[in-house]
């Protein structure tokens, strides 16, 4: 060996620049906050547009013009997200084993590992135990007696009723029919029979799609991702979605006539119109749910344009109804 290289073997290391550690850099920064941006992705916010449904019965009942019932409904909208967000959190923590197995699912932050089963418990329960304490002190016996049946019947889906035929979708049709309730609930507005029954069976069509979405898409999984998917037909979801569909059409229908024609002082007759919009809506919709691509609803009423171009008529179209222009 030379004498230059035996130089260089005894060379000291520079002393101005450390040793690399494996694993440092930007991830390394990012290391720490990998818990607290795992709950929040894990509280679903792509989800929290559902909770916009608190202020439809007001809107329905067109008492969304004052500053203290938007005040309000802004509250019932955080309190009903954070009860939401504690259930995904505890649904997500029982469900990490089968979500592993999907291949969307797997990506979500407790199946993934970031955030540990215990810690999405633990965060379950303080917020829903928060969301509930609120709701007695800030709004009224109804709004948080609501709120703590919509935990309770949450938490025992996630538990056990998510495994029951039928049940399955009773359950989470009737959360989306609480959201609609709470907002004329908190501002103590009498519901319509109608209004229940399009919100409850509108719903049930979305529920019902998206189940047939998954059952299409996981078609030979054997039910590794949802075991109940097993248990029902394609044919037996389409019927479910079709006949919801339906339902709601025509309870929707029955609400806007039975004001007769246009209100006094209106050009035209604008509840009946609404029909129009509402029936386009619902046939957007059935092409997704057809397609089997209703999987996760809340992108396709995001994304789609010709939905969101039919669903602002329709807003403006009711607003006239509300407004008795």
């Amino acid at each position: 060996m030379s004498e230059r290289s035996t130089a260089l073997l005894e060379q000291p290391g520079d002393p101005e620049r450390p040793p690399r550690r494996p694993g440092g850099g930007a991830r390394a920064h990012r290391r720490p906050l990998r818990l607290p941006i795992g709950l929040v992705r894990t509280a679903r916010p792509r989800q929290w547009i559902k909770n916009v449904l608190v202020g439809a019965a007001p809107a329905a009942a067109g008492e969304l013009v004052s500053r203290q019932t938007a005040v309000q409904l802004g509250l019932v909208f955080v309190l009903f997200t954070a009860a939401a967000s504690a259930v995904y959190l505890i649904n997500d923590a029982l469900d990490a084993e089968a979500d592993r197995a999907h291949p969307e699912k797997c990506r979500r932050p407790v199946a993934r590992g970031d955030v540990p089963v215990p810690v999405a418990y633990t965060a379950g329960v303080l917020l829903a135990a928060a969301s509930t304490a609120a709701a007695v002190v800030l709004c009224n016996v109804m709004t948080a007696a609501l709120l703590t049946a919509y935990l309770v019947m949450q938490i025992a889906y996630c538990v056990r009723l998510k495994h029951v035929l039928v049940v399955d979708l009773a359950i989470v049709t009737t959360g989306f029919l609480m959201r609609a309730m709470i907002g004329g609930v908190a501002l103590s507005i009498p519901l319509s029979r109608w209004f229940l029954i399009t919100t409850g069976f509108g719903a049930l069509f979305m529920v019902a799609a998206k189940r047939y979405s998954e059952a299409v898409e996981m078609e030979g999984s054997d039910g590794a991702t949802r075991a109940l998917l097993t248990s029902y037909t394609a044919g037996y979801l389409r019927f479910v979605w079709q006949l919801a569909a339906g339902v709601a059409v025509l309870g929707y229908c029955l609400w806007a006539l039975e004001s007769g024609g246009a209100a006094d002082g209106a050009l035209l007759p604008w509840r009946q119109l609404s029909m129009i919009a509402f029936i386009l809506a619902v046939l957007r919709y059935a092409v997704f749910a057809d397609r089997g691509a209703a999987g996760a609803p809340e992108d396709v009423v995001l994304r789609d344009r010709p939905l969101a171009v039919i669903g602002l008529a329709w807003l403006a179209i009711y607003g006239m109804a509300v407004a008795g222009l």
